[in-house]
């Protein structure tokens, strides 16, 4: 048994490569081998978003709070709330962030395929933020 005390791991801020606006990456949990799972509490001030992306092994958010957005290539941006849970399907290109006046927060849950959990594209044009 392992016990990750809370505080005990160092916050992080989303990486600008893959991420517009303000975002803070808390760790949760990062099962060894041969488990590939791992899980993460990703914070977006209001604006703030994830590049388009897609995970190898497919992707759970749990909405933990605020209100924010979701969009599949090709599909309509969808609102997300607290207590939603939203999957993504393996190689399912997407995005998620906050609302343009509200932040959210939710936990990530993935798995990693050889070491990798998601592959990273270009970023969310404000126009497609805005669902225009």
């Amino acid at each position: 048994m392992e016990i990750k005390r809370s505080g005990s791991q160092l916050s992080g801020k989303g990486p600008l490569d893959y991420f517009t606006g303000a975002v803070r990456i808390d760790p949760l949990f990062n099962a060894p081998a041969p488990a590939r799972v791992l899980g993460v509490s990703v914070t977006f001030e209001p604006g703030a978003r994830t590049a388009w992306h897609t995970h190898p092994l497919g992707q759970t958010l749990f909405v933990t709070a605020g209100c924010g957005r979701a969009q599949r290539l090709g599909g309509p941006m969808e609102e997300i709330r607290t207590g939603d849970v939203i999957w993504f399907s393996p190689g399912e290109k997407h995005w998620h962030g906050a609302g343009p006046t509200t932040g959210m927060t939710h936990i990530s849950i993935v798995e990693q395929l050889d070491g990798k959990s998601a592959d990273w594209m270009e970023k969310v044009s404000d126009e497609q933020y805005q669902g225009a």
